[in-house]
């Protein structure tokens, strides 16, 4: 099976405020950057949007995929299995319904490990996953989180 890196990052400018996702996937022989950013959002939706955007982005299935993020609400939602009770329970009185769904769609056609990363420690991937996603935040063509602006 092939092996692929996905590292990510969100940010906000404000918790709600404008954000932003910056994504890199990385393998042997292939190399990518992806970045968006929203008007009015969150932090951990952007970190969570990160990965699903990265995830999503993969062509072939399935895949070994190592998730690399900062965001402790992502990584342990799935390592320490909260999401799996969260979808038992159909989300009830979860933030980010609409986002979780999405990322369990395309989570289950990878073979996924999450690895942490510290953020701001120099790690290079993190570092531009960073960069990318607060330069998303700042950008003039922002799109609308229509999920979260419903709230």
């Amino acid at each position: 099976m092939k092996k692929i890196q996905i590292y990510t990052d969100g940010s906000s400018r404000g918790n709600p405020g404008p954000g932003g996702y910056g994504v890199i996937l990385e393998s042997k022989d292939y190399k990518k950057e992806l970045s968006g950013g929203f008007k009015k959002t969150t932090n951990n939706r952007m970190e969570l949007l990160a990965v699903i955007i990265g995830l999503e982005s993969l062509k072939i299935k399935p895949l070994d995929v190592t998730i690399y993020s900062d965001s402790k609400y992502v990584i342990d939602a799935v390592i320490k299995k909260w999401l799996i009770k969260w979808e038992k329970k159909n989300f009830k009185d979860k933030k980010n319904a609409d986002l979780w769904k999405r990322f369990l769609k395309i989570y289950r056609d990878h073979n996924v490990k999450f690895q942490w990363i510290k953020g701001h420690s120099n790690h290079p991937q993190n570092e531009k996953c960073d960069s990318l996603a607060v330069k998303a935040a700042l950008g003039n063509k922002l799109d609308e989180d229509k999920f979260y602006e419903k709230l």
